[in-house]
Parts: structure tokens; C-alpha cells; sequence
């Protein structure tokens, strides 16, 4: 395993992918082993984006000992990298078309240029056509590097243009090793964020390090197993969306804040002072921006609430089946099985197809309400409505 301690500048926090790092260094190296674009691909958590920005870095730098312009790429600031972070529900037709635009440019420092996508999953098939010639035909000095949880993911058009890169899946000691040694969380928490986090390293740092989100967990699972009918489903629904809307709104009111009183300096804007009517336009276009990203943060939290919810039944069919070393919710070993008990197989199933379908309606817009009460009435009565 590569450990923080030892892995070598820029690769240093790309955490438990030897493989991957060998591979992406060979090609840093030697043009003879260097794709004109490649895709990344790994569950959340695993270091995508990470390990994307380490390969930029080794790539711009003129060699091992170019520390400062690797340190540059990695922090953002160097003219030849260019990065797409959407925080929206899609990726736009017009941010490809920037994309691709900026792709032509020769490198203005730097031995190449390089284009990380580092959510190429959120591109409909519009866009991503956009992608297509600048992939096939990129010039020279030019290297893609897209993001995604699998090749599955994208258009069988663009797999067939990158070179596919995929990231293993960290076990549960290894994250918490991880998390004990950034944070300084006992090994007992760091234990329990990395199973509950099902080894998705941002957010089990998140669970290490905030108490209220580890409640929160709790109480949402507790709350689910509390059903007992469609009044239960409807309440504790509510309850689950305000949680997630007041958690997507800590944790971008304050960015939003900040780039707004960001645009009114650049336009010579004073605190307090009205917005002129030739300005209104671009703080409406930042708010804009900025809905969407609160849309995105909402989605996301939801998400990672019938992500629980898929770990909590899916211990019940383990229970089910006489199997309890892996359990992902131990704390609530006692009360699964009971359910485990009580509900035949084939219920547990119904749910958990149920979940999945849930989490498919919420990327097609339906109504979150709506749909976490749907799935609610639906493990109360085992039942589809």
C-alpha cells in the first residue's frame, strides 16, 4: 500500500492506488507510453480527481525536480491546465464547447496542456458529441483526463477514445488508518466513519469529524426503521428532506456569499450599496449559477441518504443469510435482526430494487418528496405503490 509518508512529489496524497500511480508515471515520463486522453474511473471517494491533478502536474513540469510548477498545477494556478468542477446537475453544451476551444491552445509554459473533466459522468449525450473530434483529434501537446465513478458512465463513443484507468476500492482498515492519521480521530471513530461511509474517503472525514453528521446518520436509519405506515412515511420523508436542504444550505451559504461580495468588489461595488441596473445582470447570472449548484448539493445529500439506506438493508439480507462479518451498520445489528427475521427475503429485495429505483428517479428531476415517500410506504408495506 502507498502511504502518505512515502509516495513521491506530486503523487504524495493519492492514497492507495500503486497501480495506477505506476502507470500514470510511466506515462508522464515517456511520450511512447502517453494517451492523447484517458479516463479515470473509481467509486466515490477513491481519488479520481486526485490522482487527475497529480498527472497534470507530473505532465506540465519539465521533470521530477520541477517542484514549483507542480506545486503550481496543484493549486490551480497554472495557465496550462484547464479544469471543469461542475457543482450543477449537468455539465452545459457551452462549457464543453470552452473545453474543447481551450484544448487547441499550445502550451504557453508548460510541456502539455491538460483538460481534466472531473465529473465526465455528468455530460448528456449533447454534450458530450461535443467532445468527440477534440478527443479523437487533439493536438500534440494536448492530454484529456476525464473523471467518472465507471466507463459505464459515458457514451460507448467517448470509452472508445480514452485510455480507461480504473482505481481499486480501499478496504475499511485502510480508510480508517487514512482518516486517523489526517484528522487525529480515535481509532474507533475512524473505524466506524470509514464502514459507514462504505470507504468513501471525503465522506468518511466528514462522519470522523462532525459529531452532528454522525447523529444525523443515526437518526435518519433509526427513524426508517420507526415506519410503521403511510403517516410514519410521509413524516419522516419531510424530515429526511429538511435535514438534507439545511445541510446542502451550511454547506454552500457561505461560498455563495463569499463570490457575491467577490463580483461587487470587481465591479467596484461598496458593501451595503445598492446594485447599479447595468450590474443586475451578472449578479442574476451569479445567482443563477448558484441555485444550481444548491439544486446539485440537495440532490447529492439525498443520495447519500438512500446510500445509507441501501447499506442498512443490504445488512438485512446478509443477516438473512446467516452472514454477519461484514456488516456495514453494526450499531443497529440488534434491531436488523429482528427485521431480518421478521421479513422474508424477497421483501428485503423489493426494497432495495426500491431504493435503487428511487435514486435513478431523482437524477431524472422527479420530486424528492415525493419520491423518499413513495419509497418509505414501500418498506412499510413491502410493497410497490
Amino acid at each position: 500500500m502507498t502511504t502518505l509518508a512515502t509516495a513521491p512529489f506530486p503523487w504524495s496524497d493519492v492514497w492507495g492506488q500503486d497501480a495506477a500511480v505506476e502507470t500514470l508515471r510511466a506515462a508522464a515520463s515517456n511520450p511512447a507510453s502517453l494517451a492523447h486522453a484517458w479516463l479515470i474511473t473509481g467509486p466515490p471517494g477513491s481519488g479520481r480527481s486526485t490522482l487527475a491533478y497529480a498527472f497534470a502536474a507530473a505532465l506540465i513540469a519539465e521533470g521530477p525536480d520541477d517542484e514549483a510548477t507542480m506545486r503550481q498545477v496543484l493549486a490551480g494556478t497554472h495557465p496550462d491546465v484547464t479544469a471543469l468542477r461542475t457543482d450543477k446537475v449537468i455539465i452545459t453544451i457551452a462549457e464543453a464547447r470552452a473545453l474543447v476551444e481551450r484544448s487547441y491552445f499550445a502550451p504557453s509554459a508548460g510541456r502539455y496542456r491538460v483538460i481534466v473533466v472531473e465529473d465526465a459522468d455528468r455530460m448528456v449525450e449533447r454534450t458530450s458529441n461535443v467532445l468527440l473530434k477534440a478527443l479523437e483529434e487533439p493536438p500534440e501537446n494536448t492530454v484529456w483526463v476525464l473523471c467518472a465513478p465507471s466507463e459505464a458512465d459515458l457514451l460507448p463513443t467517448i470509452r472508445s477514445r480514452v485510455r480507461p484507468l480504473r482505481l481499486r476500492e480501499p478496504d475499511v482498515a485502510d480508510v480508517a488508518r487514512l482518516i486517523t492519521l489526517r484528522t487525529g480521530a480515535d481509532e474507533t471513530t475512524a473505524e466506524q466513519a470509514a464502514r459507514h461511509a462504505q470507504r468513501h474517503i471525503g465522506m468518511a472525514q466528514r462522519l470522523a469529524t462532525d459529531d452532528a453528521a454522525r447523529r444525523r446518520r443515526d437518526e435518519t436509519l433509526r427513524a426508517v426503521l420507526g415506519v410503521r405506515g403511510v403517516n410514519d412515511a410521509v413524516e419522516v420523508a419531510g424530515r429526511i428532506i429538511q435535514a438534507a436542504t439545511d445541510d446542502a444550505k451550511t454547506l454552500t451559504a457561505e461560498r455563495d456569499e463569499a463570490e457575491r461580495a467577490a463580483l461587487l468588489r470587481t465591479v467596484g461595488v461598496a458593501e451595503g450599496q445598492a446594485v447599479p441596473p447595468a450590474l443586475r445582470a451578472q449578479v442574476s447570472a451569479l445567482e443563477d449559477e448558484q441555485r444550481k449548484r444548491a439544486t446539485r448539493s440537495l440532490r447529492d445529500g439525498i443520495d447519500r441518504v438512500l446510500t445509507d439506506l441501501q447499506s442498512m438493508f443490504r445488512d438485512v439480507v446478509m443477516l438473512q443469510y446467516g452472514q454477519r462479518d461484514d456488516l456495514i451498520n453494526r450499531e443497529l445489528e440488534r434491531e436488523l435482526d429482528a427485521l431480518a427475521t421478521a421479513w422474508p427475503v424477497a421483501r428485503t429485495l423489493v426494497v432495495l430494487d426500491a431504493i435503487a429505483d428511487t435514486r435513478e428517479s431523482l437524477e431524472r428531476n422527479v420530486a424528492p418528496l415525493l419520491a423518499l415517500e413513495s419509497l418509505l410506504v414501500t418498506v412499510t408495506s413491502g410493497r410497490t405503490p
